[in-house]
């Protein structure tokens, strides 16, 4: 069963008393594009991070952000760097020694000082182990999303193929009769101008335009990709590249299908495979 490019998991994890929360995104891509947003202090995890990520997804663009908050009840202590202060106030009072004219730092402006408010921090190696288990549990959950998408797409897949073999199933008995047809409008048409056609000559015509109008190969190589794609879908391995190769040759008969059609039922036909590729090809893309 094929796994889709596209996904969403959140996992939220409380170490006391922080809470450490991934957000995972992934959408189809054509090969793995990882991209990791950490806060400045665990930037050092991002090569074990890409590492496990790597292990676990094949095919997508993936968008993995963690977040780290204090949890509720637990109020953000904000403490005041006395000697801090202290060296700034100092500070000022030799400035003003130098310009006697100069203002006084508001309040407010010494507090917006750097260093003069300290907030509560974390150790950061303290942290590393529930990081990288809640990561694993996100790619876990990420996983399963992609599979149950997959899954989805698979019915998908499965239900336009059918309704190709059924399209071909309806076309193949109509391809003498179109042959037929071509010979009774030659016919007819020779009558209407009053021609006297040599019947050699006409069966010569006839054979050259039944040739160049038989859609018999195109008939068979139709129904013969389509059937290696039902197979290409149970496999357990990626299946999107070899999926897409399929619908673009399914894709090339069909347009070949429908550029000899001479007749309205195997015109709408034509169409109506085509439409039916499209719409796989649409879902494919979703595909790892």
């Amino acid at each position: 069963m094929p796994n889709s490019m596209t996904g969403f998991a959140n996992v939220e994890v409380t170490v006391e008393p922080f809470q450490l929360i991934w957000e995972l995104r992934s959408v189809n891509h054509r090969f793995l594009e990882i991209g990791i947003r950490l806060p400045e202090d665990l930037r050092r995890l991002e090569h074990i991070c890409r590492e496990r990520i790597n292990e676990a997804l094949g095919r997508g663009k993936v968008d993995c952000t963690l977040k780290v908050k204090l949890t509720k009840g637990h109020a953000q202590e904000i403490r005041l760097q006395h000697d801090v202060l202290m060296r700034l106030q100092a500070a000022q009072n030799r400035a003003q020694e130098s310009l006697p004219g100069a203002q006084s730092l508001t309040v407010g402006e010494l507090l917006r000082w750097p260093g003069v408010l300290e907030e509560t921090t974390y150790e950061p190696a303290s942290l590393e182990v529930p990081i990288m288990r809640a990561l694993d549990n996100a790619l876990q959950s990420l996983g399963g999303a992609r599979q149950r998408e997959g899954e989805h797409i698979y019915t998908l897949l499965e239900l336009r193929c059918n309704k190709i073999l059924r399209i071909i199933s309806q076309i193949r008995p109509r391809i003498g009769r179109v042959e037929k047809r071509y010979r009774e409008k030659l016919q007819e048409r020779c009558g209407r101008l009053d021609i006297e056609v040599n019947p050699e000559r006409l069966e010569q015509e006839i054979a050259l335009l039944t040739q160049r109008l038989d859609i018999s190969e195109e008939i068979d190589r139709l129904e013969g990709h389509v059937k290696e794609a039902l197979v290409v879908l149970v496999r357990e391995d990626p299946i999107g590249r070899r999926l897409d190769f399929l619908i673009q040759e399914l894709n090339r008969e069909a347009n070949t299908l429908a550029s000899k059609s001479q007749d309205v039922d195997l015109t709408r036909d034509a169409v109506e495979i085509k439409v039916l590729i499209e719409q796989m090809r649409e879902q494919a893309q979703n595909l790892e």
